[in-house]
């Protein structure tokens, strides 16, 4: 009979200073934890291309993060019937009539998490004194303002706004790059780089999907002399990745939901890779959920949906031989897939090794190398 675990199996304790606050000097600079067979080993990260054989696939995520936080006020309980939202090329022109003459609302601070194809709307978390109301305005940066349409999301957990033109604009010239609560500092310039991966393509995530932080164009050039060879999917990730499971009957936790795309191309390029006796190694626990959720009914099928797929020990893995992939927060969705993936007593025994040889964690961390168990 297989073990029933729950949250707490998943839990342990991290000293504070090995939670990385900044990233390696150079993102090849890392170290790499092999844990593919029962005695681990430590390398750099830069080792990777030689751990790995000719034919083999890695496949990425190429989500590219956008400036997800922003900060204001809100405008009143209500907008007036006359009162509307500043024509675009005015969004920096405060105080222009009486309707905008004064914020009569506490400050906000919002982390958009998605924007909605084709629109300028967006879901976004908002934390405020007073929940705004809908047709509420919200003024963010002292630079345009945004409309609450209500509440949306998994049991109404997020505002739906409307901004006053394209969102992605907006984020990127107002807004500050998403770093994971246990980063500490302020976002700088330095984020804006770091915090996204060298192929980050395509706008939509609130989190980067860090193993492939440490990827730069000497690795990526020392894998294809080698004769790897790779691919993409596109996963935007979510805030709820950082959420901890809060239940301990694991039946019990609700999923976040993830858009994602896996490409024909990448369907092929798989398929190619299991003729000729090759390795498919997700870079990333996002990656691995595109693939595995994009082959749940017992085929890899191409396309673009939702997922919430909640990968616990005992999940049948259809795709995905190898694993990179940071190390993750105690009582996380993802200290659990990796145990799944690798097994728990050996992913368990990986983390006692990774702390007891002072590894750096988390988004900011090192990286480790992991087989599929059995």
């Amino acid at each position: 009979m297989s073990r029933l675990f729950t949250a707490s199996d998943f839990d342990f304790t991290l000293p504070p200073e090995l939670i990385a606050q900044h990233p390696a000097p150079e993102r090849s600079g890392s170290r790499l934890l092999d844990g593919r067979a029962a005695t681990p080993v430590d390398r750099q990260f830069r080792d990777l291309p030689g751990l790995l054989d000719a034919g083999d696939l890695l496949v990425f995520n190429n989500t590219l993060v956008i400036k997800a936080r922003l900060f204001g006020r809100k405008w009143g309980p209500q907008a007036p019937a006359s009162r509307s939202l500043p024509p675009e090329g005015e969004l920096g022109q405060l105080g222009s009539g009486p309707a905008l003459a004064q914020a009569t609302g506490g400050s906000v601070e919002a982390l958009i998490e998605r924007v909605l194809p084709g629109t300028q709307e967006v879901w976004a978390h908002m934390r405020a004194s007073k929940s705004p109301k809908p047709g509420a305005l919200v003024r963010f940066n002292d630079a345009f303002d945004a409309e609450v349409l209500g509440r949306c999301g998994p049991d109404n957990g997020l505002f739906h706004l409307r901004f006053p033109s394209d969102p992605f604009a907006l984020l990127d010239a107002h807004g500050h790059v998403p770093l994971p609560p246990y980063i500490t500092h302020e976002d700088s310039g330095d984020d804006v780089r770091r915090y996204q991966t060298v192929f980050a393509r395509e706008p939509g995530a609130v989190a980067a999907p860090t193993a492939a932080l440490h990827f730069d164009e000497g690795v990526l050039a020392d894998l294809a002399a080698r004769g790897v060879v790779t691919a993409h999917v596109t996963l935007h990730v979510g805030a709820g990745t950082f959420q901890p499971v809060r239940v301990e009957t694991l039946a019990e936790h609700k999923m976040h939901s993830e858009w994602f795309q896996v490409p024909a191309e990448t369907v092929a390029a798989i398929a190619e890779t299991r003729a000729r006796g090759g390795k498919v190694v997700a870079v990333g626990t996002t990656t691995l959920r595109a693939l595995e959720s994009a082959a749940l009914g017992g085929t890899l099928k191409a396309g673009a949906r939702e997922t919430d797929i909640f990968i616990t020990p005992g999940f049948e893995f259809q795709v995905v031989d190898r694993l990179l992939t940071n190390f993750h927060l105690p009582k996380s969705t993802l200290m659990m897939l990796v145990s799944a993936f690798a097994g728990y007593e050996p992913v368990m025994d990986l983390y006692r090794h990774a702390i007891a040889e002072q590894y750096r964690f988390f988004s900011y961390g090192d990286a480790m190398l992991l087989a599929r168990a059995g």
